[in-house]
């Protein structure tokens, strides 16, 4: 039965608002309306039923916005992520490390495991990899690195559309080959264990929203050697990694690719940041952005606009509570390279000490050691992850 007037009014959602405006002139604008709380996304799932009465963009205001902080590596991006969020009045999360692979929810540190398994089994970090590039776990290193990356931009996409709060991230999936490529040309990963890549890439990508913004901080490559050797880490300095060749064909694959692939879906600003610079420069380009004016049609902001509630309530619920299937986009045999491949004997090891270590025994949330019966009992969201060895 086709919808009254009243009822296409109803369940219509009002158009996002597409500029954004900092902290100093949201002041100057006056009282902001009152939106409804944040919802615990962490702690439950968004179901069908709460989507009648919780309405996704009841939350929404001129900042809910996805901004990506890009840039090569040690051009300061993590500085200028927590200036912008703090101006802006965002929720800034940098770039995901290793530790959240290898440190449990309990804080259990699984490189401590590493005597205890073979050696092609053991932790491998950044560290690792700006100190020995041609390890034979450097490919996995990076597609591990590529997974992580996945998972965190699925939670900064979760947490706008739950909370109504805008989200800087730092680095994205979406400028992850970059890494490989540069580590492809200097060696450091084998033809093999690249195309595997690619195809984990094919997989993946389709499922995630674009950014409404990149902001991509540059500095030239002898600039960013001069910034290694101001920082004085004695891992960074000596570095067999993070030399020339590396950082230049990463410099080139991030400004001719995959600025000029990501700009047909967001908009770009670009900053020459060698001897740094200021955020409320940022700020304000960022208020002037003409973005009001695109049809709605329009491939750069397609992934987010949305005509009714309900077609909104289902990408909430998709980032919110399926985290796991959307990682399970990672689960292709990579049977080609096999510096991605554990011998079964090996993995049976690691599977052993990996799910015997300290928080590791029950699933997620499930351990009677940290928690009460009463809290296991009444649980209705677990952690969403993957197998170490999967």
């Amino acid at each position: 039965m086709a919808l009254t007037n009243v009822q296409k009014i109803l369940f219509r959602a009002p158009q996002s608002a597409r500029h954004i405006t900092g902290r100093a002139l949201q002041a100057s604008l006056g009282p902001r309306p009152q939106k409804p709380a944040p919802f615990p996304y962490k702690e439950k799932d968004y179901t069908l039923l709460r989507s009648m009465f919780d309405k996704t963009t009841s939350r929404f205001d001129e900042n809910s916005k996805l901004i990506v902080l890009e840039g090569p590596v040690g051009v300061g991006k993590t500085a200028v992520g927590h200036q912008l969020a703090d101006l802006l009045g965002m929720h800034f999360m940098p770039d995901i490390t290793m530790d959240a692979y290898y440190i449990n929810d309990y804080g259990y540190d699984m490189r401590k495991l590493d005597p205890q398994l073979p050696v092609n089994c053991r932790s491998f970090d950044e560290r690792n990899f700006l100190e020995n590039p041609e390890h034979f776990n450097a490919a996995s290193f990076q597609i591990i690195k590529y997974k992580l990356r996945y998972a965190h931009y699925i939670d900064a996409i979760a947490h706008l559309l739950n909370t109504g709060e805008g989200v800087i991230i730092e680095r994205s999936p979406y400028s992850d080959f970059a890494f490989v490529e540069a580590m492809y040309k200097c060696k450091y990963m084998s033809k093999a264990a690249r195309e595997m890549y690619y195809i984990l890439y094919k997989h993946a990508m389709p499922d995630l929203l674009h950014p409404h913004l990149v902001v991509y901080l540059d500095a030239p490559v002898p600039r960013l050697l001069e910034l290694v050797k101001e920082r004085k880490l004695p891992h960074e300095v000596n570095s067999k990694a993070m030399n020339t060749k590396y950082l230049e064909t990463m410099d080139s694959e991030l400004k001719y690719k995959f600025l000029r692939e990501i700009s047909n879906r967001s908009e770009v600003l670009v900053y020459d940041w060698s001897e740094g610079g200021d955020a409320e420069v940022i700020v304000e380009d960022l208020e002037r952005l003409d973005i009001d004016n695109y049809d709605e049609n329009d491939p750069k902001i397609q992934d987010w606009s949305y005509s009714r509630e309900q077609y909104w309530a289902d990408v909430r619920m998709k980032y919110t509570n399926d985290k796991e299937e959307l990682i399970s986009n990672f689960n292709v045999p990579l049977v080609d390279a096999p510096e991605l491949l554990i011998p079964g004997e090996e993995c049976e090891i690691l599977t052993h000490a990996w799910f015997k270590a300290e928080g590791n025994t029950h699933a997620d949330g499930y351990d009677p050691k940290y928690h009460s019966f009463t809290e296991i009992l009444f649980k209705n969201k677990s952690k969403k992850g993957w197998s170490p060895i999967s």
